[in-house]
């Protein structure tokens, strides 16, 4: 696995007799590391796009929605890491949908894939130095709460992150946002108000609640979502919280949305398959993505 900007920088400070201050070469390796990559997606898309959409598993066609897009495939772009998740397109893709110009994530990259919080939160960092200024997330979740059922969408209203680690620890980069930022309103109880509106003028049922994250790739077991229903979540997932951590902590106005593909471990009596979990998602195509696209088209 490649080695990340933080060993590059801790390596560097044991070679040579010359001291240097480890807080400012880190965030200029990033910076410069952020440079390069908008650099080069700037190269082949035309404006600035308004707003980022990150689409989880099998919930790619809102994608082809896209007029006139410029796709660039995430192995192309500097720095970036490659998705390596069956359902995941691993694309960029920028263009205009119902007016709004926009870039679109086919397909995110994991903690369990072995990457670092770094690598998982880059294209995250990437957006706000595109200009982005709404952060959408979407996912495939399993559901914790009984009143869910699969096919359902849930609005995100907050998070537990269960992942062993924070995408903020180490030394921050005052450029990206404060030391330590504030965590009351992660996601824009704003646009969570548009989706919930959005959704009863469609007819549909949306959900909302508190979403958790857990590091994967192993699905949970009865016992522990026993315990996470417990602490109070709806539902549970292995993304979204690093995403909405580094986006919060830069300034962005963030909106997610859940696909309850199953009902997590121990509620019904199955077994829980990824295969499971993509078929789902493509049943609710055209629900979802005629929501996402009001919903962009209204922000």
């Amino acid at each position: 696995m490649p080695f990340g900007p933080e060993f590059i920088v801790s390596t560097l400070c044991l070679c040579g007799d010359k001291p240097f201050n480890l807080k400012t070469k880190m965030e200029d390796t990033i910076n410069r590391q952020l440079d390069e990559a908008a650099a080069f997606v700037e190269e082949r898309i035309s404006g600035k796009p308004e707003m980022a959409v990150v689409l989880g598993s099998g919930l790619g066609p809102l994608a082809e929605l896209i007029k006139n897009p410029v796709r660039i495939s995430y192995a192309d772009i500097p720095h970036f890491a490659v998705s390596t998740v069956s359902g995941h397109a691993g694309e960029l893709i920028y263009g205009d949908l119902n007016g709004r110009r926009i870039i679109c994530m086919n397909g995110r990259v994991h903690y369990y894939e072995g990457y670092s919080f770094a690598r998982i939160t880059f294209p995250t960092k990437l957006f706000k130095r595109l200009g982005v200024k709404t952060l959408i997330l979407t996912n495939a979740v399993g559901g914790i709460n009984l009143d869910f059922a699969a096919g359902d969408l849930m609005i995100v209203t907050d998070h537990i992150n269960m992942l062993g680690g924070n995408p903020l620890i180490g030394q921050n980069n005052d450029k990206l946002g404060p030391r330590f930022p504030d965590m009351s309103e992660v996601y824009s109880r704003r646009l969570q108000e548009l989706a919930r509106t959005t959704g009863k003028q469609m007819g549909l049922d949306l959900k909302s609640g508190v979403f958790v994250a857990l590091s994967g790739p192993s699905y949970e077991t009865p016992a522990e979502i026993r315990m996470l229903r417990m602490l109070g979540a709806d539902a549970v997932g292995m993304s979204v919280v690093p995403e909405a951590i580094i986006a919060n902590h830069m300034g962005l106005e963030i909106l997610a949305i859940s696909c309850v593909t199953n009902a997590a471990a121990g509620i019904e009596d199955q077994k829980l398959s990824h295969e499971d979990v993509k078929e789902t998602a493509a049943q609710i195509t055209e629900r979802f993505t005629n929501l996402m696209s009001l919903i962009i088209e209204q922000i």
